[in-house]
């Protein structure tokens, strides 16, 4: 079952300002995680303004049917970051609850996880 990484693409991290740029921070994870997520069959993505996690920014939420959901956030928008939220959304697209055990998490998502939401409540049983 495929999951879907919504990407939050007005995220500014707190240094965003002085930066300078004209790239919102999650306008530039959104592009690496699209494009790490490009040939993985198992893996959608789509990006959404605001997941209301601005202190968290970078946020990512994991989604499937009848599956746990995750949001994640504080992510760099960096290259390896990018393939490790790919990577798990793959592996949690292979479990069949949402459940990824620990020991196979790829290391850049630790720490990241804000929320695990439960199977909408129309998608159980």
């Amino acid at each position: 079952m495929t999951t879907t990484i919504s990407i939050c693409d007005t995220c500014k991290r707190a240094d965003w300002a002085e930066r300078n740029v004209e790239s919102t921070d999650g306008e530039l994870l959104a592009e690496l995680i699209e494009a790490a997520a490009s040939n993985v069959n198992e893996v959608q993505t789509r990006r959404h303004s605001c997941l209301m996690g601005c202190d968290n920014g970078c946020n990512v939420a994991l989604q499937a049917k009848g599956k746990l959901s995750y949001v994640l956030g504080k992510f760099e928008p960096d290259q390896e970051q990018a393939e490790a939220i790919v990577e798990y959304a793959r592996l949690h697209s292979e479990s069949d609850s949402g459940t990824v055990p620990y020991r196979s998490w790829p290391q850049p998502v630790k720490g990241h996880f804000v929320a695990r939401l439960p199977v909408p409540v129309e998608d159980e049983g």
